[in-house]
């Protein structure tokens, strides 16, 4: 039998010939589909505290218990906190399990990520989220929670709450500084369902322009080492936001390589970068030799989307809640860069 003859009779009737690999790309039809959002908390309502990823104590987060209580919140405490092994908040089983429990309590409107580190990509593909579809609660972290970000804007539909977490919370509040205190007070108001604004000051390096979409993003190494899992966020029409610490310069500008790569960077409706910690250089006499915004934009020189530099996000004070698969509206200018909750 003839080579050609051979393939022809191996498709179907009516199968038009495409290019094989395209046939197992996803569509990115869930890039205009709103997210679910969850039940904003009342008074009374139960936020759920447990350690998916890394270690911490009761003492670390009671700062964290005793504000939340003062909001006119309880507290449920998972099993995870005061648990070790390693660097972890428990074994990958102790920390899936706990988390599934606070998904699977009707009784718990928020889940509370005790801190970050790393962990959760170990545990993400255990957890069932169906309850969660069932009964949508908001689930609050950043930094290696953004692997559960990813995950839930993804796979489950469903929007959270980009934030600090309780190793944030100041021990005596009366010391803390104004930020902190504005910062930790967002994540009361994101619960709250209070319509978020934020504000920063107009960086010469930004694009202006204006953008609406749903808010993605979270922790810029995270993204990366998401690329081509299921938990692989979809970035086109949405208003993207990056932020990490204790990179490389170098480093940085791979991530942002990664990014355009896979696609991430053509065709968002904006762009937000947030902090960025770079990790000093052992050599001084090997830099990198760019910048931060110099690194962003050679990436995105043939996109014409607005872009806004050093918004206040990201592993320092002044990191705000975000609301992750909401609308919002970005809008930059040469005064300055908001971004509003619509």
């Amino acid at each position: 039998m003839k080579r050609i003859h051979f393939l022809k009779t191996m498709i179907p009737a009516g199968l038009v010939l495409q290019n094989p690999f395209s046939l197992s790309l996803d569509k990115e039809d869930e890039t205009t589909t709103p997210l679910i959002i969850p039940p904003y908390l009342k008074q009374g309502d139960t936020v759920g505290i447990t350690s998916p990823a890394g270690y911490t104590t009761l003492k670390d987060i009671q700062p964290a218990v005793d504000q939340i209580q003062s909001w006119g919140f309880k507290i449920k405490i998972g099993d995870t906190i005061g648990k070790r092994d390693f660097t972890f908040g428990g074994t990958d089983d102790e920390r899936s399990a706990d988390f599934q429990q606070m998904i699977n309590d009707s009784s718990v409107k928020a889940i509370l990520c005790a801190r970050g580190g790393y962990g959760f990509v170990r545990i993400i593909d255990r957890i069932d989220f169906s309850k969660l579809k069932q009964h949508p609660k908001w689930l609050i972290g950043f930094s290696d929670i953004t692997v559960l970000h990813s995950h839930l804007n993804r796979q489950v539909g469903i929007a959270s709450i980009h934030s600090k977490m309780c190793n944030s919370f100041p021990e005596d509040w009366s010391k803390a500084e104004p930020i902190q205190i504005e910062t930790i007070y967002s994540i009361r108001d994101a619960l709250k369902g209070i319509k978020m604004k934020y504000t920063s000051t107009p960086n010469e390096k930004n694009r202006n322009g204006i953008a609406e979409g749903l808010l993605v993003g979270g922790n810029l190494k995270t993204i990366e080492s998401l690329t081509g899992s299921k938990s692989d966020i979809k970035t086109a029409g949405k208003i993207l936001f990056v932020e990490d610490t204790g990179e490389y310069m170098y480093s940085i500008d791979r991530m942002f390589w990664n990014l355009k790569r896979s696609g991430k960077l053509d065709h968002l409706a904006g762009l937000i970068v947030g902090g960025f910690k770079v990790k000093a250089d052992d050599d001084p006499n090997d830099t990198f030799g760019k910048t931060i915004q110099e690194i962003v934009l050679e990436k995105i020189k043939d996109c014409s989307y607005p872009v806004c530099f050093d918004f206040p996000v990201g592993h320092q004070k002044n990191n705000f809640a975000l609301k992750c698969g909401v609308k919002h509206k970005l809008s930059v200018t040469t005064a300055q860069c908001t971004l509003t909750e619509l």
